[in-house]
């Protein structure tokens, strides 16, 4: 998990500087580029599951609901700071474009000092060791021998669970309805006024 975030904030990096760079090489086609990579990037799916998976169960609600506030709060800075006052002029426009990259520089350089995910580590990597580590670093000196067993009950049901590829989901009819439904909500989520909340 961390090591893909890692890798998506050296891609939103790369994405940012191509649409900065574009106004001095007079290539709009380096915003479409740079737009495309943005798009590209796993950002919101990978930060839900790592922060959900690093958080203590009683705080994990929570933790998953700051990522849809800060989302749109990024949203709305952007706004913001796209007037013609602020960033929108004619030549500081590729500032605002380049933007984007700044909160991944940020998690780009704070990221490595966390540890990697409990249930990754313990389910995919069979790490108890590693496992019971990151836990007292993310939750402190405690007994946290349930959270373990969770993680272990989760890790033998998921043993039964057949693990489809992209291309399987695709072409099973019994999630078709469910695949197009999620497909819909995120091809017209920009028309549900979620910039004005």
């Amino acid at each position: 998990r961390k090591k893909c975030l890692l890798c998506n904030n050296v891609l939103m990096i790369v994405a940012a500087s191509i649409m900065g760079c574009s106004k001095i090489s007079q290539s709009f086609e380096m915003i479409l580029i740079g737009r495309f990579m943005c798009g590209v990037s796993l950002c919101v799916p990978l930060h839900h599951q790592y922060v959900g998976e690093i958080s203590p169960r009683k705080l994990r609600g929570f933790a998953n609901s700051t990522s849809s506030f800060f989302w749109t709060l990024g949203k709305a800075i952007g706004q913001i700071s796209g007037q013609r006052e602020l960033l929108g002029s004619q030549a500081l426009w590729p500032l605002l474009m380049a933007s984007c990259g700044l909160p991944a520089l940020v998690q780009l350089l704070a990221l490595p000092f966390f540890p990697e995910s409990p249930p990754y580590l313990l389910m995919q990597k069979g790490d108890t060791e590693g496992c019971k580590k990151a836990i007292r670093q993310l939750w402190g000196e405690g007994q946290h021998q349930a959270e373990i067993d969770d993680i272990m009950k989760e890790k033998a049901t998921m043993k039964n669970t057949k693990i489809l590829s992209v291309l399987d989901l695709v072409k099973e009819p019994a999630f078709r309805w469910q695949l197009y439904m999620i497909v819909t909500l995120t091809a017209t989520i920009q028309l549900c006024g979620i910039n004005a909340v």
